[in-house]
């Protein structure tokens, strides 16, 4: 997801995205605001119970492989 489309997302849900942000940040305060862990980029070994995360694709690709 590209960060344009992270900023709609929150925008939808009425949550403030600062500008000068990472997209890993971002995702994180939606996760956060949603009242979600803010684990995004944080699975280690690729391992991920949250299937229904809807930034879960790119967490998996950003998140250390060991």
């Amino acid at each position: 997801m590209k960060m344009k489309e992270i900023r709609a997302f929150a925008r939808e849900k009425e949550i403030k995205i600062p500008f000068a942000v990472t997209k890993i940040e971002a995702i994180r305060i939606i996760q956060h605001a949603e009242g979600n862990f803010d684990c995004f980029a944080r699975a280690v070994g690729g391992y991920c119970d949250q299937e229904g995360c809807v930034f879960r694709d790119d967490c998996l690709i950003l998140s250390p492989k060991e």
